[in-house]
């Protein structure tokens, strides 16, 4: 999967998440500060993350992600 693949796939998944401007999500975007998400959403969102790319995301790997891009490149180099 290409990262623009991955990336489409995550923007999708926040877009219906957290109910924002699908147009608005950017590599830069960081999930705390863009879009006030508490611990409990972004555990939800990873795991999300780990069905939908079939990739285990441990962690204290996941508390490293805090951009979409971040998210990406993880997925990307952790494909299954």
């Amino acid at each position: 999967m290409t990262e623009e693949e991955i990336f489409n796939k995550i923007a999708d998944m926040i877009a219906d998440r957290f109910e924002f401007d699908r147009d608005k999500i950017t590599m830069d975007l960081n999930f705390q500060n863009d879009l006030d998400a508490d611990s409990i959403d972004f555990v939800e969102f990873v795991m999300d993350l780990e069905d939908t790319f079939g990739a285990e995301i441990p962690d204290e790997e996941a508390e490293k992600l805090q951009t979409v891009g971040e998210a990406v490149a993880y997925i990307k180099a952790h494909q299954g």
